[in-house]
């Protein structure tokens, strides 16, 4: 699959049978009708709400099927389509999860690999990601938790200018995991 591009497909509209129901699809008797200009115009026959529709070269959908009467309104079904998957997007973009990269770390990690770490780091907290430090213990490390903490608030210092300790240090087994979180935007 090497060398071969992908190309972002359009979104596709939502299946058959979940869309709205418009115009002919429509078979209820009475159907509570919103124009075009989204005034509540009442209780109506739905063919006299589809002649309508049709007379202002528009569709008739159903927007509140639950509804008793179901709520139909005239308007551009393409538009509303349209706006119906943008909603979507946009609600799946602010349930994305957060990505976290992680650093490892020892408590016997020296200076120079320490300052190395904290420069991906501060990449990583730059192009808004949080950054979890993971510092491992091996045998007797495990008995001296005090320095560990220690050496992941010297780690957060040296970055405190772009994140801060958003989970503090907490010991797991053979691990003391902490986390970054990047600092707000003008605050």
């Amino acid at each position: 699959m090497r060398g071969r591009r992908r190309f972002r497909k359009a979104p596709l509209p939502p299946p058959e049978d979940t869309r709205a129901r418009i115009n002919d699809r429509i078979r209820v008797p009475q159907i509570l009708l919103i124009d075009q200009d989204g005034n509540k115009i009442g209780a109506i026959a739905t063919e006299e709400a589809r002649r309508m529709a049709t007379v202002a070269e528009l569709d008739l959908v159903e927007v509140a099927p639950n509804a008793r009467p179901p709520v139909c309104r005239i308007m551009d079904y393409g538009k509303f389509l349209f706006e119906q998957q943008r909603k979507e997007r946009a609600q799946k973009r602010k349930s994305a999860t957060q990505e976290v990269k992680e650093i490892r770390l020892r408590p016997g990690t020296g200076q120079g690999d320490l300052d190395i770490k904290a420069k991906h780091a501060r990449e990583f907290i730059e192009e808004g990601y949080k950054v979890g430090i993971q510092l491992l213990f091996r045998g007797r490390e495990r008995a001296h938790p005090e320095l560990a903490v220690e050496m992941i608030k010297k780690f957060a210092a040296m970055i405190k200018d772009v994140a801060k300790i958003e989970q503090m240090p907490r010991q797991e087994g053979r691990r003391m995991n902490a986390l970054l979180a990047p600092l707000k935007k003008g605050g």
